[in-house]
């Protein structure tokens, strides 16, 4: 009879300990679980952190702007095809500067934007010129002298990054200023003229396109 009661008493203490030894192994076990847990999470932030790093200068040294969309993405006319190219080619490749091309041509300016070095040039669109009343445009277009005067105005003598554009004032080949304000990715020359695609590199010159032509003072 005692031999029973002791067999009962043990079977009784082990099935009071073996829901706590449970109990304890599922802690340990949800402890566990939650410091993968914290440990990915951890790690996620820290990937996220990486990710949502600041960009490194070469990255932000690219042509911005919303008209940069239309620029094709390969062949000449492309930003890696203009590189290549001296300024006035580079612009002849790209279907929006058209316009601006046959200026210059009819300028007899080609050679003298291909050979000169380290400029700048803001490159109205064809719908910048659209702006221009067309009898306007037909008559200036026909006057060498004065179109020249317009395009030289047009063109720095140096190379500005957008950081140059912020608050400045440069000189022109044309022989006057041009003023240029704004920052970012959001410029304007003279206060009229947007830029709708900058930085765009050529092999001899920066190009900013600007949504508007640029008039020297007479």
């Amino acid at each position: 009879m005692n031999t029973r009661i002791r067999r009962t008493a043990v079977t009784l203490a082990a099935a009071a300990v073996l829901p706590l030894a449970l109990s304890a192994c599922s802690d340990n076990d949800s402890d566990s679980a939650k410091s993968d847990s914290a440990a990915k999470s951890s790690a996620s932030a820290s990937d996220d952190g990486m990710a949502g790093a600041p960009s490194s200068p070469a990255t932000k040294d690219e042509p911005f702007g919303p008209a940069c969309s239309s620029v094709p993405r390969s062949g000449a006319g492309s930003f890696d095809g203009m590189a290549k190219d001296p300024v006035a080619t580079a612009a002849s490749n790209n279907p929006a500067l058209s316009t601006l091309v046959s200026a210059v041509k009819k300028a007899g300016l080609v050679d003298t934007l291909n050979n000169a070095e380290n400029i700048t040039v803001f490159a109205p669109t064809n719908d910048a010129f659209a702006k221009i009343p067309k009898a306007t445009l037909d008559k200036v277009l026909g006057d060498k002298a004065q179109l020249t005067k317009i395009l030289t105005y047009h063109v720095v003598g140096r190379k500005l990054a957008p950081k140059d554009l912020e608050n400045g004032s440069f000189d022109t080949l044309e022989k006057s200023k041009l003023m240029t304000s704004g920052s970012g990715e959001a410029y304007t020359v003279n206060d009229s003229a947007k830029v709708v695609c900058g930085n765009v590199k050529t092999a001899n010159a920066d190009v900013y396109i600007i949504d508007t032509v640029l008039m020297p003072k007479s």
